[in-house]
């Protein structure tokens, strides 16, 4: 089943390496990321592949998504659901939240949240 995703990583389990963005492991690590997501994703031009979907939180657990995360994601899915991309950018922007307070974090979507809407569109 195809859903929206959080970040690519190779990392399992909980927490995260502190590397630092010169580290050789995390360079490589990051570079094979994107090459894999743009493999999987063959319509977004690497400069347009969101920053958020190739890092990671502290905990590693983060389950939420920037709205440019979800949206580069929206004609592979479209495609292999079968589903228009109008209905998917239309659930993108329903589930999309506003920053805490409006004033704290920024604009996200919840991707277990979004899933599940995806998954009731079938």
């Amino acid at each position: 089943m195809v859903v929206f995703l959080p970040l690519i990583t190779t990392q399992t389990g909980s927490g995260t390496p502190n590397y630092s963005p010169s580290n050789k492991e995390m360079i490589e690590r990051t570079l094979n990321d994107i090459e894999e997501f743009l493999n999987e994703n063959p319509t977004v031009d690497k400069a347009d592949v969101p920053s958020d979907l190739m890092t990671n939180s502290a905990s590693g657990l983060d389950p939420n998504v920037s709205p440019q995360g979800a949206i580069v994601q929206v004609p592979r899915i479209a495609n292999e659901r079968g589903l228009s991309e109008k209905s998917l950018y239309n659930l993108v922007d329903e589930y999309t939240e506003s920053r805490s307070f409006g004033l704290f974090g920024e604009p996200r979507i919840n991707v277990l949240k979004l899933n599940i809407a995806l998954d009731e569109l079938e």
